[in-house]
């Protein structure tokens, strides 16, 4: 078991969970929640190339610690958005969120640094459990419900996993996670194909996204947002890098979530479904499959992973202070939450692929990587999508949440946000500008180093372009913001067909089940009942002359015996002489004639 130069950021986590539960008075102790990030982010940033922590369990070559570029660029990220989140999260006294949230993080860990399906699989498991009880401690009647259809969707798609990887084992006899060729592939690997794209939230797969991080908790979605669809990201880009068919479904993906943000109302929903089109965006780059597509969809991760934290931070600061997260609601709080606000803009700008913000740095290599292995098709579809996403998130959500045409509203009452969420935002506001004016921050961490001077982001044409397109795109918002106006509906999308398909079983089932039960009742009123009463007066008769008659007649049998043995013990010495001379005359007359 080899352990040199190489630390697990799993371990302190899931130490972390198993300590809290026995530290006493929850408030003094929550800065040892600091630990766990701190030790990821030395770790992410230290660890060398390598496979460690194997272990041999039951025949099987565990690898705990598979170490290459591309796990650690997601190491990296995981372990800064580890400690963005828990800083945002240290004003919260419930601990099981706490232990929720360590748990889903070291779910996180364990699937980058996997070196094999069964590893991946546990930790997979480990990354689902977490974040259902992230949704479900929320506590209210609609967050409980949809932690059970979370975690029913993510039940699928670990049998998907599950039965992929056990039929891959018996075809090759070995668990080995690594690349897998579209020319090979089998069966079983498309099976293993969908259970990552459960997670990935590919489109139609993507219901539970929308439906469970904004009913999340504050904090926990903050989470969410970061790792579930990303840790699927990096499985993808290990295994079916290439693979067109997610470059296909990647650009369905990021145009289908920008249309439905565009709809939206729900502050938290918009970027749920924003989640969908940008990981839409690192789909299609892992699809394209070239050194530079995946070095855009690796960047657009790392840089996606800092936004869009940052935005439900903010998300969720509105929500913590004004009590909703209902567009129609708020309004007028652009001075009353000055600090929101201004993270909030560093949020929207970067996702929009504004200069100076990392989602520039990040979201055009992507489309460039499209268009130079002329995938024209996936590069405008991806344009397509930037323009919806500056409407839906760079204007539509900052405008309506925090100014929506309202004066200052004076009169409404917030709460007090704590400190330590504004750390929490202000950390990733830096680092979103920080990776935007120096890409290198960003670059120098990618999976193929060789191919990153292929794109330049800083060139006039490309700052030009991205102006254009945002400037065009904010003059459709400000001709549409009437369109736009958020309203009360719920969109269901494709949870209207796994609603009506539901129903359908529904009827399917219950219906001729309902029949079946009434046609029994009918037979047994009419002939189970009467048998059931004729074979009770049969065991009537039977126990009173059968039963009763043995055993009544038993015991005066015994009786009778017993009254003549009390009259032959009289004591008296002649009558027991008389008795023995009676017996042994029956026993002579018996053995006499027996003989004769």
């Amino acid at each position: 078991m080899g352990t040199s130069s190489f630390y697990h950021p799993s371990i302190a986590f899931l130490m972390t969970a198993v300590v809290l539960p026995f530290l006493p008075g929850m408030r003094r102790w929550k800065w040892l929640l600091l630990i766990a990030p701190l030790a990821a982010i030395y770790g992410a940033f230290t660890n060398q190339p390598g496979d460690y922590l194997t272990l041999d369990w039951l025949g099987q070559t565990l690898k705990l610690g598979h170490v290459d570029r591309l796990s650690l660029v997601f190491a990296q990220v995981f372990a800064v958005m580890s400690l963005a989140g828990i800083l945002y999260a240290l004003h919260v006294d419930d601990r099981g969120q706490h232990i929720a949230a360590v748990l889903y993080v070291a779910g996180g860990f364990g699937c980058v640094f996997a070196g094999d399906f069964l590893t991946l699989f546990a930790f997979w498991e480990l990354m689902s459990i977490g974040s259902t009880f992230l949704v479900m401690l929320n506590r209210t009647r609609e967050s409980v419900l949809a932690s059970f259809r979370y975690f029913i969707y993510h039940t699928v798609g670990g049998l998907f996993l599950l039965g992929g990887l056990l039929l891959r084992y018996k075809a090759t006899g070995t668990f080995d996670f690594g690349p897998i060729a579209p020319s090979t592939a089998q069966p079983y690997d498309f099976l293993i194909l969908a259970g990552f794209c459960v997670n990935a939230a590919v489109v139609p797969l993507h219901a539970w996204l929308p439906d469970a991080y904004p009913r999340g908790t504050v904090t926990g979605s903050v989470f969410m947002c970061a790792f579930t669809t990303k840790t699927a990201v990096y499985v993808l880009a290990r295994a079916f890098a290439g693979w067109e068919i997610l470059a296909i479904a990647g650009t369905v993906m990021a145009v289908y979530g920008v249309l439905y943000a565009c709809m939206e109302n729900n502050a938290r929903r918009i970027l749920s479904y924003h989640i969908v089109s940008q990981v839409g965006y690192m789909v299609a780059g892992i699809g394209v499959g070239t050194a530079i597509a995946v070095n855009g969809a690796s960047a657009h991760a790392y840089a996606h992973i800092l936004y869009k934290g940052l935005l439900f931070m903010g998300a969720g600061a509105v929500l913590y202070a004004a009590g909703t997260q209902r567009l129609d609601e708020l309004g007028g709080l652009a001075a009353r939450l000055p600090g929101v606000r201004v993270c909030s803009m560093v949020a929207a700008l970067s996702i929009s692929g504004m200069p100076l913000f990392n989602g520039f740095v990040s979201k055009n290599m992507t489309i460039f990587g499209a268009a130079e292995a002329h995938q024209t098709f996936v590069a405008m579809g991806l344009e397509i999508a930037a323009v919806g996403t500056f409407v839906s998130v760079g204007l539509k959500l900052p405008y309506f949440a925090f100014w929506g045409g309202r004066d200052t509203d004076w009169k409404r009452e917030l709460k007090p946000i704590p400190r330590n969420m504004y750390v929490g935002m202000g950390l990733l506001s830096v680092l979103c500008v920080a990776q935007g004016v120096f890409p290198a921050l960003l670059y120098n961490h990618l999976p193929f180093p060789e191919a990153v001077h292929e794109f330049v982001p800083w060139t006039p044409w490309n700052v030009l372009q991205a102006c254009m397109l945002l400037g065009f795109s904010g003059l459709a918002f400000y001709l549409m913001r009437n369109v736009l106006t958020p309203h009360k509906a719920l969109n269901l999308d494709f949870d209207w067909f796994y609603r009506l398909i539901g129903m359908a079983l529904y009827h399917v089932i219950s219906r001729p089940a309902a029949w079946i039960d009434g046609v029994w009742t009918d037979v047994w009123n009419v002939i189970g009942l009467r048998g059931l009463m004729g074979s009770a007066f049969g065991s009537t008769v039977f126990d009173r002359h059968v039963i009763d008659g043995i055993v009544d007649n038993t015991a005066y049998g015994t009786r009778g015996f017993g009254v003549v043995g009390a009259m032959l013990q009289n004591g008296k010495l002649q009558s027991y002489l008389g008795l023995m001379t009676v017996l042994a005359l029956g026993i002579f007359a018996l053995f006499f004639y027996g003989v004769f």
